[in-house]
């Protein structure tokens, strides 16, 4: 492997990489790992390698300790997990892996991607482990045999206090985001942890930036780390206009085809991160009515050019497509790019949208963001310096406007270029016989024409109403409160965990003596209740619902 000596780090190895384009594309075959980890890997849909992957997994595999400088948002985390993994003894019921996380988001974000790689290996239990959420029930989890741990420094220190934590089978460590960690005061808890974990260990350290306290650690805790650093070429699109809209998984095709029939694209590529995802879409879009195609790694040749033909010459108005695939595209004249699952690596994301606004043309790029995906979407921000604004969903009413205009505009030109006698004749004769009005008759052709669009949504999002909470909220009822030993951090841990949506997007926790307020978005109140439904705080059922309209 090719690399640089450096002096902050004796005995390590930097590899740079300028560009991911000025790499070899590796896939995840070429490792000689597990068949299970490769399945979920195919499962998932990944069809290559990001640049930290395909540095960091040989030389984590090998045992090696590594130092991994990257961004949020290139796919580390699957960079340290598939290694993580591939050594796990699935025998043996005690922890064998532990990951350090900063905040709680993190924790469970990392947690939920290592449990989708270990989607066919159901003897690896996987566990995040974090302040808010009640302790006794991550105790009980851990006596069930539990073989990765992550966790936030505070809360792995409460269970090294209280001896549910065993540490003498841990052999692979990871310190993700670690400059994060001793910006938030971490070091010493980090330390203590390093310091009851054996020596002959693997430790694994992933950081964003390089910071002389990181390097100090690594001299410290690491054995000759072999360090891994992508640079990346910071790229700026000033002729895209970028948009990005909250939305719910299920709401995604439906949100997509309100914008499709706004902003009425000639040509538009969607990225999707997988090949299921995009034959799933592409029979969305056709069930809809749109001209849609699929482009991914595992069609022919043959069909991926006829593809390509009929999208060039503009039969197939929309191109749904991998970012494996999608290198091939080289189209000038598409009008929009829609990032329907945000990219696995920030540098993807202006790779994607670089596809419009070419050649001095305007263009415009739509993000469908979904839950804790909004941390990846402000990385994606940092990295391309562009101004990627929030929108409104399009309402039914904003599609049909749209459309009434358009075939308004339409009809100038009839009217003006056409010969329209025969057609007058026509509507007066049965304007006469049915005792219509030429208004009645021209609002019935308008229904007709715009094809009852409404009947094609999705269920429109519940309207719950004035329940008291604040602008863009939602307040729900929880019929549990003091009396019962409830605290704060037992609702916000109940419903962070279970719901999935970060602990600081919950609102105003008001505690009464037997029952609770708490506020929540309003986009994601849905499935907060969904959640929330069978669930018990400290072994008690509770019942969540909206709280009363005024």
């Amino acid at each position: 492997m090719n690399g640089l000596w450096s002096p902050e780090c004796p005995g390590s190895i930097f590899v740079l990489l300028e560009r991911e384009t000025d790499m070899e594309s590796l896939q995840f075959m070429d490792l000689n790992i597990k068949p299970q980890i490769l399945k979920a890997i195919t499962h998932m849909g990944f069809e290559e390698m990001t640049p930290i992957q395909a540095r960091a997994i040989p030389v984590e595999l090998s045992g090696a300790d590594v130092i991994g400088q990257a961004q949020t948002g290139t796919g580390k985390t699957a960079a340290f997990a598939i290694p993580i993994l591939e050594k796990i003894n699935p025998k043996l019921k005690k922890p064998q892996a532990m990951v350090i996380c900063p905040t709680r988001e993190l924790a469970i974000q990392v947690a939920d991607e290592i449990r989708k790689l270990a989607k066919y290996m159901p003897s690896v239990k996987v566990l995040p482990i974090y302040g808010g959420q009640e302790i006794s029930k991550q105790i009980r989890s851990l006596k069930t045999g539990v073989q990765v741990i992550i966790g936030t420094p505070g809360r792995i220190m409460d269970h090294m206090r209280r001896k549910t934590v065993k540490f003498d089978e841990i052999c692979t460590v990871v310190l993700d985001e670690a400059d994060e960690m001793l910006d938030m005061g971490f070091r010493e808890d980090i330390e203590t942890i390093l310091s009851e974990i054996r020596e002959d260990r693997q430790t694994l350290l992933f950081s964003a930036t390089m910071p002389r306290p990181i390097l100090e650690l690594t001299r410290k805790y690491q054995r000759h780390p072999q360090a891994i650093k992508v640079v990346r070429k910071e790229l700026t699109v000033p002729n895209i206009t970028q948009y990005y809209y909250e939305v719910r998984p299920k709401n995604k095709s439906e949100v997509l085809s309100r914008l499709l029939d706004i902003y009425d694209p000639k040509l538009s590529v969607v990225f999707c991160n997988t090949k299921k995802g995009v034959d799933e879409l592409v029979q969305d879009l056709q069930g809809r009515g749109y001209f849609a195609e699929g482009l991914h790694g595992d069609m022919k040749q043959t069909m991926r050019d006829r593809v390509m033909r009929s999208f060039r010459n503009g039969k197939t108005e929309i191109l749904v497509a991998t970012d494996v695939a999608a290198r091939g595209i080289d189209v000038d004249d598409v009008d929009a790019v829609f990032n329907y699952d945000l990219p696995q690596d920030d540098e993807y994301y202006v790779h994607r949208i670089g596809r419009t606004g070419r050649a001095g043309k305007a263009g415009m790029a739509f993000s469908f963001v979904v839950g804790r995906e909004v941390y990846k979407l402000r990385e994606i921000k940092k990295y391309c310096r562009a101004k990627i604004k929030a929108q409104p969903i399009p309402s039914l009413n904003d599609v049909t406007e749209t459309r009434v205009e358009k075939i308004f505009e339409r009809l100038d030109s009839y009217i003006e270029d056409q010969d329209l006698k025969r057609y007058i004749n026509m509507i007066e004769a049965f304007v006469n016989e049915k005792d219509y009005t030429a208004m009645d008759v021209a609002a019935a052709f308008l229904a007709e024409i715009l094809g009852n669009a409404e009947a094609r949504s999705t269920q429109e999002n519940e309207d719950f109403g004035d329940t008291g909470a604040e602008e863009g909220m939602v307040r729900l009822f929880i019929n549990i409160g003091k009396k019962q030993g409830i605290r704060p951090g037992d609702i916000l841990g109940a419903i962070a965990g279970e719901s999935g949506i970060p602990g600081n997007l919950v609102g105003t926790i008001d505690l009464y003596d037997k029952y609770t307020f708490v506020e929540v978005p309003r986009e994601v109140a849905s499935d907060v209740l969904d959640a929330m439904k069978n669930v018990k705080i400290k072994g008690k059922s509770i019942n969540v619902e909206p709280a009363n309209r005024k």
